[in-house]
């Protein structure tokens, strides 16, 4: 599939507005083939954007050395999980890739080096979400990975140099958790949503007001905020997804917050949208 919005992007004419941006709390995956509220905001959410050209995902599943971007035509859908019933397994996301969209990004991107992924596809972080957003699995869909050896301060640089893909009518979806703590998992309060530990409230809350406010420098450095975001973000991988949708908000877009609710305790779904609304 080619994508003529995205051909010669250094020297082209914008042809459309800046795509909006979502960074989306996907959970379990079993929201995947679950009727429940965070997918139906989700639903609500892609209602509201214009129809893409393609996707570009950051998922917290997708941890390399180095970055990188898939580029296979027809990426596969990647079950990466265990221990649910057999009906997720068998969900497929047929979307087809962009290897145009793939070398584009690979040529934008000055501040690392990007490899062309041939192997990865679509893991659950960007297909149990995306899903909702277009069943038909008709829109392109590339992952770009996570760097472990990169600081909070790098990846959201790094992001940055994606901007110029909103003008060519890529939606660009951050996709983990703001507060993600599986070792603090309240088991027994699993179909309680709403059930949150102290700790996390007062990190979610912190975070959603720095959002809203664009104190992006305060969420960059995260770890300088006390033991509440110590056990929110025991590890970065479901946080670092947000940083790239923040690094591309323009100065007067509007921002907004939905399916904030907290699951099992120590889990946020909390989701923002970024941009106009169609």
């Amino acid at each position: 599939m080619q994508l003529n919005a995205l051909n010669n992007l250094a020297g082209s004419i914008n042809t459309t507005e800046p795509m909006p941006l979502l960074f989306l709390g996907h959970g379990s995956p079993m929201n995947a083939i679950e009727e429940n509220e965070f997918v139906t905001g989700w639903r609500e959410a892609g209602k509201t954007i214009p129809r893409p050209n393609a996707i570009l995902c950051i998922s917290a599943h997708w941890e390399t050395s180095g970055t990188f971007v898939t580029a296979m035509e027809r990426p596969r859908t990647i079950h990466d999980f265990g221990g649910f019933p057999q009906k997720l397994f068998d969900v497929q996301y047929p979307a087809p890739g962009s290897p145009e969209l793939a070398f584009n990004v690979k040529k934008i991107i000055t501040q690392s080096e990007v490899g062309l992924d041939q192997k990865w596809g679509l893991d659950h972080g960007c297909w149990s979400v995306v899903k909702h957003l277009y069943p038909a699995a008709d829109v392109p869909v590339i992952q770009m990975s996570l760097d472990y050896a990169l600081t909070p301060q790098a990846h959201y640089d790094l992001a940055k140099e994606l901007s110029v893909l909103r003008k060519k009518g890529v939606l660009i979806v951050g996709s983990g958790n703001l507060v993600h703590n599986l070792g603090r998992v309240a088991w027994d309060k699993l179909n309680e949503v709403g059930f949150a530990f102290d700790w996390a409230t007062e990190a979610n809350e912190k975070m959603k007001k720095f959002i809203l406010n664009g104190d992006h420098q305060q969420l960059i450095d995260y770890k300088s905020l006390g033991k509440a975001f110590d056990l929110a973000i025991p590890t970065p991988e479901h946080y670092l997804p947000l940083l790239y949708v923040l690094a591309l908000k323009e100065k007067h877009e509007t921002v907004s917050i939905f399916n904030d609710k907290t699951v099992a305790g120590s889990l946020t779904m909390t989701s923002v949208k970024i941009g106009h609304s169609s």
